[in-house]
């Protein structure tokens, strides 16, 4: 399959009109026989891809001190310290522009009841609720994971769609990256990969190119 994918990669690309942006290569996968009002069979996961996502990714930190000094230091896009949570939790307006803005958030273990109260009601339907991590973590080390971390989710429909890579990434490195969500599905479903009904390929604007 992997000849399969660096070939519909390659075509995506060459059948991309030229844009004033880095267009994101999306892979489209349907799924056979899959029951989604079991809750067992609802995939919520992350992937870590192996070449990255090839396109900028915004996290926020929420951290008081040290960790909250660290986290800016390392780049973190944003930086929330228990006094602005407070206040993101009496704007709900702006708590909401501000959740949409964001691909994760990291807070720190202590602050996490304060987080539920201020922002559960919309992080919470965003599934963007943060990740917990201790004072003494290591920043660097978990935005650059985060970084080339991607979300699968099967919901409403057996359907997933995800960002994979960006259009100047290689064929390889894109292929790759799919091969890791493929391991995610061979894990999750019955029948693994088997259950695949058919899998697409895409750029930001440009036209569907079919896989399998």
């Amino acid at each position: 399959m992997t000849q399969a994918i660096e070939e519909a990669v390659k075509k995506v690309k060459e059948e991309a009109k030229p844009r004033n942006f880095t267009q994101s290569i999306d892979v489209v996968i349907t799924i056979n026989d899959l029951d989604i009002n079991k809750p067992e069979n609802r995939i919520d996961e992350e992937v870590l891809l192996p070449n990255g996502r090839g396109k900028d990714v915004k996290i926020a930190f929420i951290a008081e001190g040290e960790l909250a000094y660290q986290a800016e230091q390392a780049g973190a896009d944003l930086v929330i310290n228990k006094e602005k949570l407070e206040e993101l939790g009496k704007n709900r307006p702006q708590a909401k522009k501000m959740a949409n803005s964001y691909d994760f958030f990291v807070a720190q273990t202590d602050l996490m009841p304060t987080v539920g109260r201020f922002l559960g009601p919309v992080l919470g339907p965003r599934k963007k609720m943060p990740k917990p991590i201790p004072a003494s973590a290591d920043p660097n080390v978990i935005l650059g994971r985060l970084r080339s971390t991607i979300k699968i989710r099967v919901k409403d429909q057996p359907i997933i769609q995800s960002i994979v890579g960006s259009e100047n990434m290689s064929e390889q490195e894109i292929a790759e990256n799919i091969d890791a969500i493929m391991d995610v599905l061979d894990r999750n479903l019955e029948n693994g990969s088997k259950q695949i009904r058919a899998m697409y390929l895409k750029t930001t604007m440009g036209p569907v190119t079919r896989v399998i």
